[in-house]
């Protein structure tokens, strides 16, 4: 069992480069893992979306940001069933301050890659359930955060001047405008606080807990990376 390492503050890296993300430890070699909640953020703020292959930073903190913040912008959605879903969103992309930026491709060989992905949903299940939420999301909400996570994509496509394959999706109205990485981090942890609806030293304790959060299972749908 390995604690995440303590926050440190680093440069913000150069635009066309992918910063190497700390990691709290293989989970897949213990019982569990702790989830600092004050980490997380500084990762995902130091980590480039499509490995740094993007003409202008746009960090994970940031992309989660946006999916989580359209959640709001969606018609018909209960009250809290939309604070859970903002929530949902918000997190899809934690799974980064463990396993990197898994969008810069996955292992070639067929048994590897399936390892790694599920490997990744079991630190999505482990952040969620440490978040206060269920372990997977029912289908209609995945069918939702699908939706938002591949418009808010080919939105960041669009501003960010990225090259290659398009999304089939429209792109969200909304002008994606990258943050520098401490502030994306403190808009971040900001944002879980205000889904979580507790204060900042509750949510912590939730957090972080007593003990580790089991990470063994396998078969989470992922909504996106």
């Amino acid at each position: 069992m390995t604690d995440f390492p303590a926050r440190r503050r680093r440069r913000r890296p150069a635009s066309n480069q992918s910063p190497p993300a700390r990691r709290p430890g293989d989970s897949e070699q213990g019982d569990g893992i702790d989830v600092d909640v004050d980490a997380i953020p500084h990762v995902l703020a130091d980590t480039c979306r499509w490995g740094g292959r993007t003409q202008r930073f746009l960090s994970l903190a940031r992309h989660g940001l946006t999916m989580s913040e359209e959640i709001e912008t969606l018609g018909g959605i209960a009250g809290e069933d939309r604070r859970c879903l903002a929530l949902h969103a918000l997190l899809i992309p934690a799974r980064a301050a463990w396993l990197g930026d898994e969008e810069d491709g996955l292992p070639d060989l067929a048994k590897a890659a399936a390892r790694a992905r599920a490997h990744g949903a079991a630190v999505d299940r482990a952040v969620r359930e440490a978040a206060g939420l269920d372990p997977e999301p029912p289908e209609d909400w995945i069918d939702v955060l699908r939706f938002v996570a591949l418009m808010t994509d080919a939105a960041e496509r669009r501003d960010m001047g990225v090259g290659g394959a398009r999304t089939p999706s429209p792109p969200l109205r909304r002008t994606i405008r990258p943050l520098a990485p401490e502030a994306a981090a403190e808009r971040w942890l900001a944002r879980l606080r205000e889904l979580a609806g507790s204060s900042p030293a509750d949510v912590a304790d939730v957090i972080t807990g007593s003990g580790a959060t089991d990470v063994r299972g396998t078969g989470a749908v992922e909504a996106s990376q």
